[in-house]
């Protein structure tokens, strides 16, 4: 790792309040995506005629297949596909943001209330995270290092009813 990528790794990991190293878990056991069952169902944000929202389903098989997806009033301005899955007694978080190559995401923290995935090495962000916040709403954000600049940008969604599909 150049001292570069060491800096901005330590300083994210400083603006995020954690470390970089895998979740406790109780002894002999590995995190599990059942403790992010929260994170099912639909959420939205709505902001003037910008309407961005996250979908995901429930924890089956040790994963959770979620979309997310930005609008405005005229168009679909982004897309992304994601995966949060038990991997090697791991749990991580593959993006597949439109345009751009897939991102992998390893659980850095894992609570009851909170998950905090990383990457070091990927460009912007290299760290996502959800908070649930009540029982109605959740706060996701991406940080890290843009352009010689620490960022972060905050998502606090409502959930909402799930859209049955329409024919």
């Amino acid at each position: 790792m150049h001292i570069r990528t060491a800096v901005a790794v330590l300083t994210i990991g400083v603006l995020e309040g954690l470390t970089l190293s895998p979740a406790p878990a109780a002894a002999g056991s590995s995190p599990s995506v059942a403790q992010l069952a929260w994170m099912a169902g639909c959420f939205e944000m709505r902001s003037g005629s910008r309407l961005v929202e996250e979908h995901r389903m429930g924890v089956r098989a040790g994963s959770m297949l979620g979309m997310g997806r930005t609008t405005n009033s005229k168009e679909l301005v982004e897309y992304e596909l994601t995966l949060i899955a038990e991997k090697a007694g791991k749990i991580t978080f593959e993006a597949r943001p439109s345009g751009q190559p897939v991102a992998v995401f390893t659980a850095t923290t894992v609570g009851p209330d909170s998950v905090v995935f990383a990457a070091p090495e990927h460009d912007y962000p290299q760290i996502v995270g959800y908070r649930r916040s009540g029982s109605d709403s959740v706060v996701a954000w991406i940080s890290g290092i843009s352009g010689g600049k620490s960022r972060r940008i905050e998502f606090p969604y409502a959930r909402t009813a799930c859209a049955e599909i329409s024919g």
